[in-house]
């Protein structure tokens, strides 16, 4: 008796489980870690829970801005090497507890109260900290957006944005040299240009995708049953 194959069932994949890799997809994208967090995460163990040690790293450095602690010279990397020692180790969490979607507004305003409070005490231009602030702004915006589309930036775009601990690191020992004015008018121009140009590339051609679907779509409404008839035909001749 010739028996035929039984088709294999594919699994279904269990919604809760989808919800949770989605949520923790999303967060670590908002999070914007880049290479140096990446390679430090699977060397860190489980990490540090995220929302307190966050919290804890934004309050210190609002600490040394209210204490007026930070002065020109290489104290100026104290801020950044808190941030850093502080929020790095929270890299390998899942971001699945309850507040955890807390983390990335929280390391957000660290990272742009760091930018700041060092830029200031080093007499860097204001108009200029303003900018940088502008464009890692609208690079967080652009993938809050991007990702509630169900539209995911590519990963490379994390590592040559270098993340908010390499820029941090950068605008640091800058401001420790004494060089920082030079510093954040390259680091801006160069962020300026990458965040902007993938942006701008990625949305065209998501738009002419779905103006190349859509057109399809059109002419198969207005295709006649006798030209969808004659064209199955065809197919059917070809197979």
């Amino acid at each position: 008796m010739i028996t035929h194959p039984q088709a294999m069932a594919t699994p279904t994949p269990d919604p809760d489980e989808e919800r949770r890799r989605i949520q923790t997809a999303r967060l670590l994208a908002y999070r914007d870690d880049g290479p140096l967090a990446h390679a430090l995460a699977g060397k860190l163990g489980r990490g540090l829970p995220p929302v307190p040690t966050t919290l804890a790293a934004l309050l210190v450095v609002a600490a040394l801005v209210v204490t007026g602690v930070l002065q020109p010279g290489p104290l100026l990397l104290l801020p950044v090497v808190i941030t850093l020692l502080l929020v790095l180790p929270t890299a390998p969490r899942d971001h699945l507890g309850r507040f955890d979607w807390l983390t990335p507004p929280l390391l957000r305003g660290a990272e742009f109260l760091t930018m700041i409070a060092v830029g200031l005490a080093a007499d860097a231009p204001k108009w200029l900290l303003f900018v940088l602030v502008y464009v890692v702004g609208y690079h967080t915006y652009d993938t809050v957006y991007r990702t509630r589309q169900s539209i995911w930036p590519p990963a490379w775009v994390f590592h040559a944005g270098l993340g908010w601990e390499l820029r941090l690191l950068i605008i640091g020992v800058g401001a420790a040299l004494d060089v920082l004015t030079p510093v954040l008018a390259v680091l801006t121009a160069y962020l300026f240009v990458l965040f902007a140009v993938e942006s701008v590339t990625s949305w065209v051609r998501l738009d002419k995708a779905s103006a190349q679907a859509g057109a399809d779509a059109e002419q198969d409404l207005e295709a006649s049953p006798e030209d969808q008839l004659e064209q199955a035909t065809g197919e059917a001749d070809k197979g």
